[in-house]
């Protein structure tokens, strides 16, 4: 080759390198490149509450990062490097979350967030993501409006309120049938949000609402609620609510003689095993919705329910299984990535597709969504003082209980046991 013909050809590969670096997914932009994967560990900064009132929540999350990230490492790590989750405490609280957020990013120097429980708390991480260009991992915080921004450095596993309760909407329609409905909820992002569409699908459905009422968290007497719903005597009384106010508004309901053919939760506080201590006889079939269960048969689900039991001493709610396969689903990438450079976990998480205990993780752009993994979702019952699967049917653990019971004390139709 001539030494004008190697010049040509060496001009020719700049070229295609310099197209290369200007082509979507593959521009760094301010950032320079990062070193490929080796030497410290890569720390992963965790916002989460752990203290204050959702402090239960934040309990279940970490345990279940942790033992992701310990299994991780025990296989090697990422590339041989070990994973460290760095977590904050924001107590529940949105302008700590940001302030968290700040700090794990500006001081600390980490490439990629997770974490955070409330909507409330994880917009408010998102935000400072977002502006620093760092990829947030969110995987339980679910008000619609979070992946609906546009922003492109932020993901979300788990599904949106809008999509929460379709399990428990195909249970409604297949076999409650309601002619009407009582939607009370606590006034926050996560609480309006998932109340609003449970009222959508009331309106397709041709399912009366009477009384749909917001109150504010920490409210300790649920009288003046209570007593509108048992004046519209409704079908269904569905309840949006954090663990406290969950336990307080189904005993006083009970202990004030409300009897719906139906309570039922819209997730969150009704789903832990501390609502059955709280509220004890009370929550005696009582249905939620929920995200998942071991009882789905997704790789690992089972042997991820039973190590969480024997190491915590209760069966992992949803949260948990959120918050492990976050961490699989961060080891995935970054290995993808080669780089903890932000751009390239950016552009790697995009390109997600992923089995977990969860379930498969695909980020996807549909409806007004950004970013955000889609699932089917569950309804469990507490039946003999213990959730249940109990819909749809193919992963029910036991046939649900309908009407409830305690409704027919002045009647004499007998409940359906579902089989």
């Amino acid at each position: 080759m001539s030494i004008k013909s190697a010049r040509a050809v060496l001009i020719a590969l700049c070229l295609m390198i310099s197209l290369a670096s200007s082509l979507p997914g593959c521009a760094w932009k301010d950032h320079e490149m990062a070193p490929p994967l080796e030497g410290e560990p890569i720390v992963i900064g965790i916002p989460l509450p752990l203290t204050g009132s959702k402090a239960a929540f934040g309990e279940i999350k970490r345990n279940a990062y942790e033992m992701a990230a310990e299994e991780i490492n025990a296989a090697g790590g990422i590339d041989g490097r070990l994973l460290s989750l760095s977590f904050r405490d924001t107590a529940g609280e949105p302008d700590s979350a940001a302030s968290v957020a700040e700090a794990l990013i500006s001081v600390d120097g980490v490439t990629f967030l997770a974490g955070e429980y409330s909507s409330a708390c994880a917009l408010a991480v998102a935000g400072v993501a977002q502006r620093h260009k760092i990829p947030y991992l969110i995987d339980s915080a679910a008000a619609d409006s979070i992946t609906q921004q546009k922003w492109d450095y932020v993901f979300r596993l788990n599904p949106p309120a809008n999509l929460f309760a379709q399990g428990l909407t195909a249970w409604f329609g297949e076999v409650v049938k309601p002619r009407s409905m009582v939607i009370v909820y606590e006034h926050s992002d996560f609480g309006s949000s998932v109340a609003k569409a449970m009222r959508d699908w009331c309106r397709r459905a041709g399912v009366r609402v009477p009384v749909y009422e917001g109150y504010e968290p920490g409210t300790l007497d649920f009288t003046p609620i209570i007593s509108k719903a048992k004046d519209a005597s409704p079908d269904v009384v569905y309840m949006v609510s954090y663990l406290m106010d969950a336990s307080l508004i189904v005993r006083q309901a009970r202990a004030q003689g409300l009897r719906p053919k139906v309570f039922a939760g819209g997730a969150a506080g009704f789903v832990l095993p501390e609502f059955i201590t709280n509220a004890g006889d009370a929550t005696e079939n009582v249905v939620t919705a929920a995200l998942w269960a071991p009882s789905l048969g997704y790789p690992g689900a089972h042997e991820f329910a039973e190590t969480y039991r024997a190491r915590f001493g209760d069966y992992p709610t949803y949260h948990a299984a959120e918050s492990y396969s976050c961490v699989y689903v961060i080891a995935d990438v970054i290995r993808r990535a080669a780089s903890t450079h932000p751009d390239r976990i950016r552009v790697a998480l995009a390109d997600t597709e992923l089995m977990t205990v969860f379930g498969p993780v695909k980020f996807e752009e549909f409806e007004k969504y950004r970013n955000q993994n889609r699932m089917n979702t569950l309804v469990l019952q507490i039946i003999g003082g213990k959730h249940e699967v109990v819909w749809p049917p193919e992963f029910a653990t036991a046939a649900y209980v309908y009407p409830d019971p305690a409704s027919l004390a002045e009647t004499a139709e007998p409940a359906d046991t579902g089989r």
